[in-house]
């Protein structure tokens, strides 16, 4: 999809300091209606951190941060830590600090793929459940801008790949912005419109193939062999976590999304 010229989301130089060590060092972002932009580097690189910058759940100490005035932002978190002897019910966690319709949340697990999970107990949910349920939470706030914060945490590779396809799907729905963080732009190039590689600073940025070749990009990371967009086609189905359901089960609609 052509992105849109509809500016969503900006930082420029931002600058912020953490116990004494800089963690970004003016950093340059934007994301515009229509675009996925993945933000790739190694741990530590100030990733996250950029990311609720721009959230407003931290100040930076250098720097201006727009948004476009009434803009709606559904945030994934890299992280959620439940505590196991509280129950807590997917439909509960989704309507945490939301209100909204059985109907509407129904319709957003079905979205993602996983529609039966509205009354499981969110502790009992696998990996990739989990980040689904999280996407799903997102989702409910019919974002404008959704920020993702690796989106495919704790999922195997085949499960990776159908999330990554269904964000891309997502976006061309609700013609949304998308501001992803991630540390591996192998398996995210078939999706993302542009990149920017963060080491504190922005080391290069541009479409994934440029960013790939980049000479900041190799020091980073390296030059694995092989190195190209990952395409993935099959014929078969998977489930929440990636693995391949049997075709029976696929014949009586038990599959996730695949």
């Amino acid at each position: 999809m052509e992105k849109s010229s509809e500016l969503l989301a900006e930082t420029r130089g931002v600058q912020l300091d953490l116990q004494g060590r800089r963690v970004l060092d003016h950093v340059d972002l934007a994301v515009h209606r229509g675009e996925i932009v993945t933000l790739i580097g190694p741990n530590g690189a100030g990733k996250s951190t950029l990311a609720r910058v721009l959230l407003g759940l931290m100040k930076a100490d250098q720097g201006s941060v727009y948004l476009r005035p009434g803009l709606r932002i559904g945030y994934m978190p890299q992280r959620l830590t439940i505590d196991p002897v509280l129950p807590l019910t997917v439909r509960r966690f989704l309507t945490l600090g939301k209100r909204c319709s059985e109907a509407r949340m129904r319709e957003v697990l079905q979205e993602v793929g996983a529609g039966e999970l509205l009354e499981a107990p969110i502790q009992n949910t696998s990996g990739g459940e989990l980040q689904r349920i999280l996407l799903a939470r997102a989702l409910l706030r019919d974002p404008d801008l959704l920020i993702l914060d690796e989106p495919v945490q704790g999922v195997d590779i085949t499960g990776q790949l159908d999330l990554y396809r269904l964000i891309s799907r997502i976006r061309d729905r609700l013609n949304c912005g998308i501001l992803m963080v991630s540390h591996d732009l192998h398996l995210v190039m078939a999706t993302t419109d542009r990149v920017l590689c963060l080491n504190q600073h922005v080391c290069c940025s541009g479409h994934p193939e440029d960013v790939s070749s980049d000479p900041a990009y190799l020091a980073l990371f390296g030059s694995p062999p092989g190195l190209a967009v990952y395409t993935h086609h099959h014929n078969h189905r998977h489930d929440l976590d990636g693995h391949i359901v049997p075709a029976e089960k696929q014949e009586r609609g038990q599959s996730g999304d695949g």
